[in-house]
């Protein structure tokens, strides 16, 4: 990996240009200045420009991730915002939304303020997402006003779901008049209980504690149903299973502030792939069946879902390497990201490339309010540079985070991001 200060004058030149925005696809030059986007077109060679080659390569708008665990402040040793960049530069993502389930949580205008000033100097430009209660306790609601006029991009209690239906709906009510959208750990505790992995065949076979769809499914249409009563915007995180995409489905045909997402993990792996007590397995919610799994697949190729976010969540080798009932839930996920989901949805499933790269650029971005049209002369470069078609096997090498829990570790993956361009800086692969 490097990392480096972007020239003067930096030509990407000979490449296949993917405008998410405009919904155009062309073989043009992008000529960089001072960090920002100096002209497009065909352009000449100069002795004062540095020049990256990307004949047979794809341009395209830098990556926007809505949902990552980076860990700081309170558990550095996992991961911290400077560490975490790395990992989503070699992702190609330039923009990430921060969970606020740190210690202490970012529940205080105060801790807002702290991660926004942590991260000017970050690579990559990160929001922080703000507690919806104190102490994420789900009981009283946060100054959400205070917190999104220091930045808070949306709302969420993250694994920690909000259980009470009278505080959602008093979230969704404060959400609302500050146009942020709620993002809900869609799990009902009481029906998770226990459980480690997808209630079903499998985790009978293994003698595990089951967690059923319905956990998931039951939580998704409460959601859905206060955050249409009330009129807010609502965001489902990490949906797993068939029956929380048919609600989701429903909605969206008459409220048009519903939107979801969907993890590499549950479009790439299935329940069956547990059967090893792999721990780096263990997410919540957890991997379900063949046919959820093809059910998401559908769903992001339809637009019911509505983009691709990882759910980075390092751990230490202690929270991992040891026994399935003890570990800790949740993956790494954003360096092996591109090629994961291009393997399972453009190489498997026949989705075009510029719809895939849609649901990690303009989509997630429309979702916080983020500015879509970066192909344009004078804006910030954030760019990612990559190659669709070729095979590789992601290796521990290849992590950048500073946990190493990927289940993608020797597995084949197809297509992979090359450079990140963010912030006047320049990302390269080895």
């Amino acid at each position: 990996m490097t990392l480096k200060k972007i020239p003067k004058y930096l030509l990407l030149k000979n490449g296949v240009v993917v405008d998410p925005f405009h919904n155009k696809t062309y073989k043009k030059d992008i000529l960089i200045k001072n960090g920002k986007i100096f002209d497009i077109g065909k352009i000449e060679i100069s002795e004062s420009y540095d020049m990256i080659d990307c004949s047979d390569k794809v341009i395209t708008h830098g990556f926007c991730d809505l949902h990552v665990h980076f860990r700081e402040p309170g558990r550095e040793d996992k991961e911290t915002l400077e560490t975490g960049s790395f990992a989503a530069m070699s992702g190609g993502f330039t923009r990430v939304c921060v969970m606020p389930n740190t210690n202490p949580p970012l529940d205080s205008p105060e801790s807002i303020n702290f991660i926004n000033k942590k991260a000017e100097n970050a690579p990559i430009h990160i929001h922080p997402i703000g507690a919806v209660s104190k102490g994420q306790d789900g009981k009283d609601i946060t100054e959400m006003g205070l917190m999104h006029e220091e930045g808070a991009v949306a709302f969420s209690d993250d694994g920690l779901p909000i259980q009470d239906g009278a505080v959602m709906r008093i979230a969704l009510e404060y959400a609302k008049l500050i146009d942020a959208p709620i993002i809900n750990h869609a799990e009902d505790e009481c029906l998770r209980d226990e459980g480690l992995m997808h209630e079903g065949t499998i985790s009978t076979r293994l003698g595990l504690p089951g967690n059923p769809d319905l956990a998931e499914s039951s939580m998704v249409n409460r959601d859905l149903e206060l955050a249409n009563y009330v009129g807010a915007r609502i965001h489902i995180p990490h949906v797993s299973s068939a029956k929380a995409l048919d609600l989701i489905e429903k909605m969206k045909k008459y409220k048009d502030d519903v939107t979801s997402e969907v993890t590499p993990h549950h479009l790439f792996f299935n329940h069956e792939d547990l059967i090893t007590y792999d721990t780096n397995l263990k997410v919540g919610p957890p991997i379900r069946t063949e046919n959820d799994r093809k059910s998401l697949i559908k769903g992001i190729k339809n637009g019911i879902i509505d983009c691709i976010a990882t759910d980075h969540a390092p751990h230490t080798i202690e929270d991992k390497e040891t026994t399935f009932d003890l570990a800790s839930f949740g993956m790494i996920g954003l360096e092996s990201c591109f090629g994961a989901v291009n393997k399972v949805l453009c190489n498997d499933s026949n989705m075009k490339l510029s719809d895939l790269i849609k649901t990690l650029t303009i989509k997630p971005r429309k979702v916080m309010g983020f500015d879509n049209d970066l192909f344009s002369v004078g804006k910030e470069a954030e760019i990612t540079i990559l190659d669709p078609n070729v095979k590789w096997i992601f290796q521990k090498e290849n992590i950048k985070s500073r946990s190493i829990n990927s289940p993608y570790i020797g597995k084949e993956l197809i297509g992979r991001v090359l450079f990140t361009i963010s912030k006047s800086k320049v990302y390269q692969n080895s």
